[in-house]
């Protein structure tokens, strides 16, 4: 999704200044410009005075409903795409007012709380109305008819795109049923049964903090740690003031700074993912440093060191004499983290006994000492971490999926340090002049090897095969040889591991050990089975599912995970 898709801004409405900001910040990371308006009237008023591309509006507002913006758009004859969202769907008067919404004219109908992949979904179905009504031959206007008319002018029908077939429809309407909704039949959009929406519960609302735009560093005065036979480093590594862990200016890590400072701004909890060693914990201290709880503790927890039979007391504390050895009373990390950032790294590798604690101490926002009759309210940002992929422990069923929406409000990507190819040359100069001052110099082979070396351990292997390096070093040199790294494809030993038979007949394509990301290799092998399987079944989504022997919902976040159309 680019800013050209939308040429003009997307209005959100809401009256909970959490949401809008949450909405903003996840819009304008696609690259789209956002207005906000706090309830109908604001919303009606700035709609007659500016054009949208898109607007995503409340259902329950204290000044109206967000059927009146609906009804307003639709009115005055407004060419602008129009989503509502409201809470769980629990009754059939929220069922209802579903209809409604979609008969008056609007195109979608989201349903609390939603995913970023799903809001990018939204936007780019709002870019395909857009070209449809574009491309749509000229009509004259239409007889105006009764407002609250259902028979008037049904605006959404079942889908007539090819890929849509009875059988989806009868698995949309399935759902349903499955989860004691009520059937609503042709009138309905899929993404009604997708869980689409933002959280019900939200941090307060804090005022916004202006943070200075700081321009970077000047450069700092450093000899290129090369000897003169290998090319100088021009210039030295861009470090931010006010976000001065996080190096590089290369454009992910811009990207990164961009967010960290709008995330500051914000009380809602962070989601940073990324591989082991691309700096997590950096990017959770500079949000917790820019923000309005700095003066306060910032506690981080590797929730895979603490054995599982002592998280609960570590977690949120006892008293004394609750259990065998408990001399005394103790506080958890929720209580020292009072008022602060309190920092789940690794938090994948909770148990899920641990996990269903965690999500009420964070609704709640009260936790209970072990042998404490009374709970104590806590005031904590969360902010968690993992470098493994929730999503896919979540469909696996080894991460709770309440939890998961109530950690991943938004989502922050670090990006591996492979990928910064602009910044390695002179972050290599920035940790040796750290670490070990401006007497270190480097052969240029050592340099070819640095820099085409893939580093699976991102920042923290590239230090320690720099203080390694150092340590073997002669004359205050470092050849390639004191790297000790791989800095060819891995070979397997052929006599420690031979080929079985099988596994020469199969065989891996593509795949080069040492050099081929696990990940990126079994998600390419998984776009290849889903795109034959498609193709087989005539683009129809339900069969291919049965014939990969898979759900539908699991085919649809499949398909979307990977990108394809």
């Amino acid at each position: 999704m680019t800013r050209s898709s939308l040429n003009r801004p997307i209005l959100v409405v809401d009256d909970e200044a959490d949401i809008r900001d949450l909405m903003e910040i996840t819009l304008m990371k696609m690259g789209l410009s956002v207005d906000t308006a706090e309830g109908v009237n604001i919303a009606k008023k700035k709609l007659n005075e500016n054009k949208y591309s898109l607007v995503l509006t409340d259902m329950r507002m204290p000044d109206g409903s967000g059927l009146e913006v609906v009804e307003h758009i639709m009115s005055n004859n407004m060419d602008t795409p129009v989503a509502v969202i409201t809470a769980l769907i629990t009754a059939f008067g929220n069922a209802d007012q579903a209809v409604q919404a979609l008969k008056i004219g609007a195109f979608d109908y989201l349903q609390k709380p939603i995913t970023l992949a799903q809001l990018r979904t939204l936007v780019k179905s709002a870019v395909k109305v857009q070209d449809e009504n574009q491309n749509a031959p000229i009509a004259p206007p239409p007889v105006q008819a009764a407002p609250k008319s259902v028979a008037a002018a049904p605006v959404v029908s079942k889908p007539t795109d090819s890929t849509w077939g009875q059988n989806e429809w009868a698995d949309v309407e399935n759902t349903l049923s499955e989860k004691n909704k009520p059937t609503i039949s042709q009138v309905v959009p899929q993404k009604i049964v997708d869980n689409i929406t933002l959280p019900n519960a939200v941090a307060p609302s804090m005022e916004k903090r202006r943070v200075a735009s700081v321009a970077a560093v000047a450069p700092v005065a450093e000899t290129p740690i090369v000897p003169t036979a290998a090319p100088k480093v021009s210039g030295s590594l861009k470090r931010d003031n006010d976000v001065p862990r996080i190096l590089g200016s290369s454009q992910q890590i811009e990207e990164v700074r961009r967010l960290i400072r709008k995330l500051a701004d914000s009380n809602v909890p962070v989601y940073i993912s990324g591989e082991s060693g691309s700096g997590k914990e950096q990017a959770a201290r500079s949000i917790h440093e820019l923000s309005s709880r700095a003066d306060k503790p910032f506690i981080a927890v590797n929730c895979g060191a603490i054995p599982e039979n002592l998280m609960e007391s570590e977690f949120f504390g006892y008293k004394k004499g609750s259990f065998t050895g408990a001399d005394q009373d103790r506080l958890g990390f929720f209580q020292h983290a009072h008022g602060g950032t309190l920092f789940l790294d690794e938090v994948a590798d909770l148990p899920l006994a641990m996990q269903v604690k965690l999500l009420r101490a964070i609704q709640e926002k009260a936790v209970r000492r072990i042998g404490d009759a009374q709970e104590v309210k806590v005031d904590v940002r969360i902010i968690s971490a993992t470098h493994k992929n929730l999503e896919n422990l979540v469909e696996s069923g080894a991460f709770r999926q309440d939890l998961f929406y109530r950690l991943n409000v938004v989502t922050l990507k670090m990006p591996p340090l492979r990928e910064m190819h602009e910044d390695l040359e002179r972050l290599i100069v920035h940790l040796l002049h750290k670490h070990h001052g401006t007497g270190i110099r480097m052969t240029a082979s050592a340099r070819d090897a640095l820099l085409h070396y893939g580093y699976p351990g991102n920042f923290r292997e590239l230090e320690n095969i720099l203080e390694r390096a150092v340590a073997l070093a002669n004359n205050n040199t470092i050849d390639v040889e004191d790297l000790q790294i791989n800095h060819q494809p891995m070979s397997l030993d052929a006599e420690q591991f031979p080929l079985t038979e099988g596994l020469a007949a199969t065989g891996l394509p593509n795949f080069q050990m040492g050099h081929t990301q696990l990940q990126d290799y079994l998600d390419d092998v998984e776009r290849q089975i889903l795109q034959q399987a498609l193709e087989y079944t005539r683009y129809n989504r339900t069969q291919a599912a049965k014939v990969l022997g898979i759900s539908f919902r699991s085919m649809r976040y499949r398909l979307d995970r990977l990108a394809i159309e």
